[in-house]
């Protein structure tokens, strides 16, 4: 289980919404060392914190905690398909090999 994770998710959360660290960090009213802390790994927030921030970004704990549940990657999947749909055809299909490749190499 990789703890990180949950900054990681902290941290695309936020820029989905183009915000800065000081934005969340005013929103939330936490410090802006602490976000950053929050999002490199560093420091793993209180669930009050996690409430708070979550709250605030709009998502769900299952979004953020994707990375550290057991059955997280279902979660992952949906989020990668959501990210898919955002970019353009060409980089779809450039993506999608890459996954063929990857996957055909598993065997």
């Amino acid at each position: 289980m990789d703890l990180k994770d949950i900054g990681k998710c902290i941290r695309r959360k936020r820029l989905e919404r183009s915000w800065r660290q000081e934005d969340l960090a005013e929103k939330t009213d936490l410090s802006i060392a602490y976000i950053g802390m929050i999002e490199r790994g560093e420091k793993i927030p209180r669930l009050e914190t996690f409430v708070i921030i979550a709250n605030v970004l709009g998502a769900s704990a299952d979004e953020l905690l994707s990375g550290v549940m057991e059955h997280g990657y279902q979660i992952r999947m949906s989020e990668y398909v959501n990210r898919l749909e955002r970019v353009s055809r060409e980089r779809q299909k450039m993506i999608y090999r890459m996954l063929d490749v990857l996957l055909e190499s598993g065997k």
